[in-house]
């Protein structure tokens, strides 16, 4: 079975048996085009060949073994207007792209913003198609008057494929349009940007199937028309099926290029604060949880800006520079001697959901040197994954027992056991880190009727790395927490003030 995942810096494809071992891995990166702070785009059709040559690669690698379905996994909140002759009007308009943050702000402010987050578990935020789409209806009225409809990165990939315009609940529920009660779109949402539910793809099921590919791609792949595509859900929804993050009070922590905390319950769920998201991953499975844009960006920021030197040296000694990065953080001692950093580079989602949050180092002393501010920009990234944590924690019925991890940074012991202190919980990493593409092949086989629940991924996922709390090291954190909050809060508005002055 194939998984694929429609990421944001790539697509993975990743050819499995049906135990979960991963056979072959391919990956075909593509560009983030940012002119601007505002503007974070990509090429729809670098994507799609992306997401053919993946599958072509996995294909060629199974030679003559079967290959029973390919499932997906992709990126949420993507926007692509297409025309009457389903050309492209836009490029894709990632989740990253805040230029909709003023029509965001007007949706919160004047539109009853609240009342449709509780309607479809969508906050309120630039990122949402929601603000995206009114964005364009009422800033580009050209763009507008053309659009036949509005689409996401895998309803465009689906389209290529079957020639069909559709969305799966999953994707759908992360648009801040999809009622979550009625799985329709949401009339009281759709009235706010002024269009009807014909401008937007046709709502089905995430275990639909899908056969009849387009021949002339089914040859590219090295495909039989027949195998099934099953069109899946959400990369993060289905990452917490791939870690086994499935039990009440198991928590999946993921970060990539971003990072999020998330918990699957059984039925649909918002947050009177309106600090968390509710999407969808089946009709009896729902995940809770919050996404952070400072992730794994913010170590490519530190390696650019502050760590040239140490790129260099990790060049002639062959090493990732990444490695050497984090074995610099590990000659410091636990809170960087008293130094926060605060991560938000690119604006934030949860738990702020404020798109002018800027970053600062804070507490810098003459004693402080490079290497803590290094191990202070980690732990900052940590330290807001857990103020996320604290809000879903509010909001579960279960206390919160398990923490596992996923996504590039899991490699790093440093990373694995920082999060274990500053989360006072034990933390476990699957040996497979393609979370989503396994979770993916997980929602297959559910859709093939092959198992009846999704605790089968627990005797897929292989052996785990488990890092308990260390007693000093976490109370060390807990002090620095509480300031770490604290001033984030304090310091919104200065921020917001300051990204005036930069846009």
């Amino acid at each position: 079975m194939i998984g694929v995942d429609i990421g944001t810096t790539s697509t993975k494809a990743v050819l499995f048996k049906k135990n979960g071992e991963a056979v072959y891995k391919s990956d075909v990166g593509y560009p983030l085009h940012s002119p601007n702070v505002a503007v974070a785009e990509q090429d729809p059709e670098e994507i799609f060949q992306a997401v053919i040559t993946t599958i072509k690669d996995c294909v060629a690698k199974a030679g003559d073994g079967t290959i029973h379905f390919i499932s997906f996994s992709a990126a949420m909140h993507s926007v692509i207007a297409i025309d009457e002759n389903d050309q492209a009007l836009t490029k894709c308009i990632t989740w990253a792209d805040n230029r909709s943050a003023k029509w965001a702000d007007l949706i919160r402010k004047y539109h009853n913003g609240h009342a449709i987050y509780r309607n479809t578990g969508t906050p309120i935020h630039a990122m949402s198609p929601l603000s995206k789409i009114m964005w364009l209806e009422n800033d580009h009225p050209e763009i507008a008057m053309k659009t036949k409809k509005y689409i996401g990165i895998k309803a465009y990939i689906f389209f290529r494929l079957f020639g069909q315009y559709v969305v799966d609940h999953s994707i759908a529920s992360a648009t801040g349009m999809m009622n979550l009660e009625k799985l329709t779109w949401d009339e009281a949402a759709l009235n706010i940007v002024k269009i009807t539910e014909e401008k937007l793809p046709k709502l089905v099921k995430t275990t639909k199937k899908f056969h009849d590919v387009n021949s002339k791609y089914a040859a590219e792949m090295g495909l039989d028309g027949e195998i099934p595509f099953i069109i899946g859900a959400s990369d993060g929804v289905l990452s917490n099926v791939g870690v086994g993050a499935i039990e009440e009070g198991d928590v999946a922590v993921t970060i990539g290029t971003s990072g999020a905390v998330r918990t699957i319950i059984d039925q649909p769920r918002t947050d009177e604060k309106g600090r968390i998201f509710c999407y969808a991953l089946t009709e009896k499975h729902w995940v809770i949880g919050g996404p952070v844009n400072n992730g794994g960006m913010i170590l490519r920021w530190l390696k650019e800006a502050l760590a040239t030197s140490e790129v260099e040296v990790a060049k002639s000694l062959d090493k990732n520079p990444y490695d050497m990065l984090t074995e610099i953080a590990a000659d410091v001692p636990a809170g960087a001697n008293g130094l926060l950093f605060h991560p938000f580079l690119a604006g934030e989602r949860a738990p702020f959901w404020n798109p002018n949050m800027r970053g600062s180092f804070i507490g810098l002393s003459l004693t402080h040197e490079k290497k803590h501010m290094i191990r202070a920009v980690l732990e900052g990234v940590m330290f807001n994954l857990y103020s996320v944590l604290i809000a879903l924690n509010e909001v579960m019925d279960t206390s919160i027992h398990t923490v596992k991890a996923t996504g590039g940074f899991s490699r790093s012991p440093l990373w694995r056991q920082m999060m274990a202190d500053i989360f006072d919980l034990e933390v476990s990493i699957p040996q497979s880190y393609e979370s989503s593409c396994l979770g993916a092949c997980v929602l297959g086989m559910y859709a093939n009727g092959e198992i009846d629940d999704f605790s089968h991924v627990t005797s897929m996922i292989g052996t785990t790395f488990t890092h308990t709390p260390e007693v000093e090291t976490r109370k060390t954190y807990k002090e620095l927490m509480a300031i770490f909050i604290r001033t984030s809060r304090i310091l919104e508005k200065e921020y917001e003030q300051l990204s005036k002055l930069q846009r």
